[in-house]
């Protein structure tokens, strides 16, 4: 099988290993290294209680950025100001690190009282020797907020819950155990991404940070020194910016003890193994350029299984709106996008989907293609297909695979752009989700996350059949009924690609970050989700409060609904909960 992925832009190209910096700046950054040295070697003196009050400050810290940190990243992405698309930059940014290092802190407060994070879980189990752990909701709180959702991490086979509650604090377990110097190579799309690496880094492995900003988010530097002020403040972090050349040198300094990317599989190869033809040959020969650990989140082709069966007018156009985002959220440029909708040709009401799915598309508020190198990556899956519709402004590609088509490049190139394609499998029920499960685990790059849209009433008829189904899925984050990417907002949640590629055969990276109970061990993160919004999940049995999700791309009181969680992170309490809900239910 032919593996591509989107390549980099030329800002966010990585090292050559003919590339280097100024020796003013190499001065620079070596001094930025030593000083985490000294860092790394405090932290290790550092008493639990003392680390939960650092996190606790660093909490308080980001929300006061928090305005400034959402219209930063909003001015970042060409966003009007008055866009309801900018709710995506209060969620996916500020809210998401603040329920990060709040969940840290709390994690690491308990352990500093001798209490497991995953004292008084009630553990379950999934097939194949797996033990689940809830994970949302973990709070009364995410209870109400995000009613009618849930998540459960499922650890590796064999793992059990005694093990799982003993093994969890992961770094601060052994505080003493210092990891040395860290270097995170932050990403270009998500600004909580590069703060939430840190905060991993540092509290899951006893680490010190260097975060080098990705161009792109050059615009975030000075938010992110005030939000993360005390962590800089405690010799834990440094901050710098620079294009490939910093990067590499960075990565290959003999001061730097682990490398943590987000980005391409074509970016964590040109680090590992050097770039051109000269990296080839090393990735050929097995011998690597790097010569320290690296852990990684790559992205993928994320598949969109649409399980068959009798669904509503409104349900067709509710979870065509669901994939829509799905593709759509930040513009295409998310790792966790979906971007192949995997049908049954045998569905009666397939015709009618698509329908509602180009409508969706095509009512979606428009945008500018922000992020670098997006118009050519679109225009060269016109080029691979050339039956490709062009969709609402033109931006927007639907690929509609016919029989006499070839899917490979499809399944194989992480487009990183509002590119979605659509194959079609046969089968209905049961059958047709073996042969989905089948294709996607054998013919889509990457591992990182799949989403599955299933009626609550076919899945009971499935039964075991279908959780097994989840069980075969190969993916380090699978929503049902809901978007992998609310798997990314779970604090609580573990977030990487499915356990067991190789440096030479990465796929959708190595490790796993977020994972705020510090759970050891993970496998995957299961989200579930209602099939239908409230009012219509009463109506049809479902016990589900939730309206319409403010991350929807259609969710027209998104801005407010972002701000409200955002604040709300920053300071929970039951008074704030009315002015969400109404906002929410304006979507």
């Amino acid at each position: 099988m032919t593996i591509t992925t989107h390549t980099p832009s030329p800002a966010a190209t990585p090292p050559s290993s003919a590339a280097a910096p100024s020796t003013e700046e190499r001065s620079a950054l070596d001094r930025a290294i030593q000083e985490l040295a000294v860092g790394a070697e405090s932290w290790a003196r550092t008493p639990l209680a003392q680390r939960a009050e650092l996190l606790t400050a660093t909490h308080a810290a980001i929300a006061t950025q928090a305005e400034r940190w959402a219209v930063r990243a909003r001015d970042i992405k060409g966003l009007d100001a008055d866009s309801q698309l900018v709710g995506e930059e209060w969620i996916s940014g500020p809210y998401a690190t603040l329920a990060g290092v709040g969940t840290l802190a709390h994690s690491v407060a308990g352990l500093a009282a001798g209490k497991s994070p995953l004292a008084g879980v009630k553990t379950g189990t999934a097939p194949g020797d797996r033990v689940t752990i809830p994970v949302l909701p973990h709070t009364a709180y995410e209870a109400l907020l995000l009613h009618g959702f849930s998540a459960e991490v499922w650890l590796k086979p064999g793992v059990t819950a005694d093990r799982a509650r003993a093994a969890a604090g992961l770094g601060e377990l052994t505080p003493t155990r210092s990891g040395g110097v860290g270097l995170v190579l932050g990403a270009g799309n998500i600004t909580s991404i590069p703060p939430l690496d840190v905060l991993y880094e540092i509290v899951a492995n006893n680490r010190s940070v260097l975060l080098k900003l990705n161009p792109i988010m050059a615009g975030m530097m000075s938010v992110y020194r005030a939000a993360l002020r005390p962590l800089i403040k405690a010799g834990l972090l440094r901050i710098v910016q620079g294009g490939g050349d910093v990067g590499g040198y960075l990565a290959h300094h003999s001061g730097i003890s682990h490398v943590h990317i987000t980005g391409s599989a074509a970016t964590h190869d040109v680090v590992v193994w050097g770039a051109g033809a000269e990296g080839r040959a090393r990735k050929a020969a097995g011998t690597p350029l790097l010569d320290k650990e690296i852990t990684s989140e790559l992205g993928g082709v994320a598949p969109i299984i649409v399980v068959p069966s009798a669904w509503t007018k409104r349900d067709l156009r509710y979870q065509a709106e669901h994939v829509a985002t799905q593709r759509l959220h930040n513009g295409g440029y998310n790792c966790i996008a979906g971007q192949i909708v995997v049908l049954s040709r045998d569905w009666p009401q397939k015709k009618a989907f698509l329908a509602e799915l180009r409508a969706a598309i095509a009512r979606t508020p428009g945008r500018r293609a922000w992020y670098p190198g997006s118009d050519d990556r679109v225009a060269g899956a016109a080029i691979s297909y050339p039956k490709a519709e062009r969709l609402a402004d033109g931006a927007r590609l639907l690929i509609d695979i016919q029989a006499d088509e070839d899917a490979r490049d499809l399944q194989t190139t992480e487009y990183f752009s509002p590119v979605l394609g659509v194959i079609e499998l046969p089968g209905t029920g049961q059958a047709f989700l073996d042969a989905a499960v089948t294709t996607v685990n054998a013919d889509f790059l990457g591992t990182l996350g799949a989403n599955l849209l299933i009626d609550p009433a076919e899945r009971r008829r499935l039964g075991q059949g279908f959780r097994q189904s989840i069980a075969d899925l190969e993916y380090g984050t699978i929503a049902i009924n809901s978007w992998t990417g609310l798997g990314f907002l779970t604090a609580t949640a573990s977030w990487g690609a499915f356990p067991g590629h190789t440096l030479d055969n990465v796929q959708s990276g190595i490790g796993v970050v977020h994972n705020a109970l510090l759970i050891d061990s993970p496998e995957r993160t299961v989200v579930t989700g209602p099939f239908r919004p409230f009012p219509r999940s009463f109506a049809h049995g479902e016990f589900a409060l939730f309206p319409k999700p403010p991350w929807f791309v259609t969710a027209r009181s998104a801005q407010k609904t972002g701000r409200l969680l955002a604040g709300f992170a920053a300071k929970p309490g039951w008074l704030k909960m009315p002015a969400i809900f109404l906002s929410a239910f304006k979507a």
